[in-house]
């Protein structure tokens, strides 16, 4: 598949979710309930699966581990600093601000693979170790400031933290589970992607986005512009060898994580307006990760 309809196979399967949800008998509360699959279950099964069977080796991968954290870091603070601008809404802000620096890593992996084999999905599987617990870290801050919850308490209970960070805890123990299991769990991840991405469908409103333009506007430029342009900075001042710069370059440029929406929906944020973003940065995604990819080769070393 060329590099360019890398994303269409998930654009397509949130298309299929809207039109499931608006003209079938598959409606609003059946979705409802596979939201709440997915986030509880099947994508934190499919973190636990990806980060404790990999090779993680930290210490042959330090610098690109110190540059995968300072590209999100980069987004949280940019995303975080649109608060301050007048006139924007803040529920809008809380529920959107993830967009910008979150990431897919259903995307990460498939393309890491596509890009430098295993080796690659090693080096991808590190990045999500990471910055998975930090991504969402941030992510609750603000919609937990928003409606009142208790922070402390909504990041014990994210599902997302809590298999990334059990299955760290696995890799290196080097804890490995016996064979059934292992194979039921792996069966369990793989429905992940598919009902993930179709509940963001389901939820979608298109005119959710008119609400906030020039924030939506704004947020996506940060997930697709300006954390490429930081990866692309790092990779010349770290030196990174270049199969690494490609890895980099690639977690900087995806598109953002479809369970944003989920986590806005579940801690009372606008869900709609989030939906949207994810559907736009998909779009976006699949036009601008292959061309970051092509700059990042063709920049002067």
């Amino acid at each position: 598949m060329p590099d360019l309809l890398l994303l269409l196979p998930d654009f397509l399967l949130i298309t299929a979710g809207f039109a499931l949800c608006r003209w079938t008998s598959l409606d609003r509360p059946v979705w409802s309930s596979v939201e709440r699959l997915v986030y509880y279950l099947l994508f934190p099964v499919l973190l636990f699966n990806s980060i404790s069977r990999s090779q993680l080796r930290p210490g042959e991968t330090l610098a690109l581990a110190g540059a995968g954290v300072a590209v999100l870091l980069s987004g949280v603070l940019l995303a975080y600093a649109l608060r301050l601008w007048p006139g924007i809404h803040a529920q809008n802000h809380a529920s959107g601000a993830q967009v910008a620096f979150r990431f897919n890593s259903f995307v990460a992996l498939a393309l890491a693979e596509r890009l430098q084999g295993a080796q690659g999905v090693a080096w991808i599987a590190l990045l999500i170790a990471l910055c998975v617990p930090l991504a969402n870290v941030a992510a609750v801050w603000p919609l937990a400031r928003h409606g009142g919850h208790g922070y402390l308490r909504e990041l014990v209970r994210n599902p997302l933290i809590v298999s990334t960070v059990l299955g760290l805890a696995a890799n290196l123990s080097g804890l490995r589970l016996p064979e059934p299991a292992a194979v039921s769990l792996q069966k369990i991840g793989v429905a992940a992607l598919p009902l993930g991405l179709m509940a963001v469908g389901a939820g979608l409103r298109f005119g959710a986005l008119r609400d906030a333009p020039g924030l939506a506007g704004a947020l996506l430029f940060i997930r697709h512009a300006a954390l490429p342009l930081v990866a692309l900075g790092l990779i010349h001042m770290l030196a990174l060898p270049a199969a690494q710069a490609s890895m980099l370059m690639a977690f900087a440029a995806l598109p953002t994580a479809s369970s944003s929406y989920v986590l806005a929906v579940r801690m009372g944020g606008n869900g709609p307006f989030v939906a949207g973003l994810i559907t736009l940065s998909t779009l976006l995604g699949m036009v601008s990760l292959p061309l970051w990819l092509l700059v990042q080769t063709q920049w002067p070393a």
